[in-house]
């Protein structure tokens, strides 16, 4: 029991579990909007073990994936394959397990959820190789993230709407934009490997400028849903609670000191998320 219990918690922090709450509120923020208020519980639990399982596959390929990187890159060196805490074949079978039990949960919701549920997992999971090809592998992340609003709107509504296509959009900038700053701490080891990233084809100061793009236009498709949805004043105080969070994030990181990029890409943006769902449930409160 000793045994199973270690491995479990390694898994759980191989695969940073509590993370799930980036992608999440998004996608129940579309998941109220799609139900115009709160769904059947049936239909939330079940968006819930979707988007759990999808993302817990797509960390453990990942780290599957990418083992043989992390053991020649000295900050990643500790994660549980490279540090012989976890065997790959053990990984490797986590990520099957996860990606049928997110099967078995789009099957649950719709026909629609099942039948695009393999083109979920193409994206999850293809996100895994794109920095051996791109530079632009930080919007790929994004899509993988940002799929999640439409996926849940799907689930509620059997069918898509194309205004919730602006919000996977915005969430697909706002990912790719903090994975920009969080790749500045490894662009002389992916120069070293030949990996492909934005500040090593162009260098860290550049690359935060390109964050800073990704996040002004976020901010601009936020607005652009608001208005879709005809947001009242508690979903527009959460755009603009967002933009205020997000100018915090960057104000704390530099391109000369990122001691602090931990606290701005885990602590921050999980804040960000759960304030524009807190508001935009208020809202549809509000006016109902």
């Amino acid at each position: 029991m000793a045994g199973l219990w270690t491995k479990t918690r390694t898994t759980l922090e191989m695969i940073k579990w509590e993370h799930s709450i980036f992608a999440l509120p998004f996608a129940l923020t579309a998941t109220l909007l799609a139900a115009r208020g709160v769904p059947g519980w049936r239909t939330v639990g079940w968006i819930l073990v979707a988007m759990v399982a999808a993302r817990s596959c797509a960390m453990a390929f990942n780290r599957w994936a990418d083992a043989d990187l992390d053991a020649a890159n000295p900050r990643t060196q500790s994660r549980a394959i490279p540090a012989g805490m976890l065997s790959r074949q053990f990984v490797l079978g986590f990520t099957v397990l996860t990606g049928l039990v997110f099967v078995a949960a789009a099957a649950e919701l719709n026909r629609l959820t099942l039948l695009l549920s393999p083109v979920v997992l193409m994206v999850l999971l293809g996100y895994s190789y794109m920095k051996r090809i791109t530079r632009w592998s930080h919007l790929v992340l994004g899509l993988a993230l940002g799929i999640a609003p439409s996926a849940a709107w799907i689930a509620v509504r059997g069918s898509l709407d194309a205004r919730i296509l602006v919000l996977t959009g915005a969430v697909m900038l706002w990912v790719g934009g903090f994975d920009v700053l969080y790749a500045c701490q490894d662009f002389e080891h992916d120069r070293t490997a030949g990996l492909h990233s934005l500040p090593e084809a162009i260098g860290v100061p550049a690359a935060f400028w390109g964050a800073r793009i990704m996040h002004l236009a976020m901010l601009g498709l936020l607005s652009w849903f608001g208005l879709l949805f005809d947001f009242g004043t508690a979903g527009w105080l959460g755009v603009a609670a967002v933009g205020l969070l997000l100018g915090y994030e960057h104000s704390i990181v530099s391109p000369r000191d990122l001691r602090r990029l931990n606290a701005a890409f885990f602590t921050m943006n999980g804040v960000i998320a759960m304030v524009f769902l807190a508001f935009v449930a208020a809202d549809l409160w509000l006016r109902s």
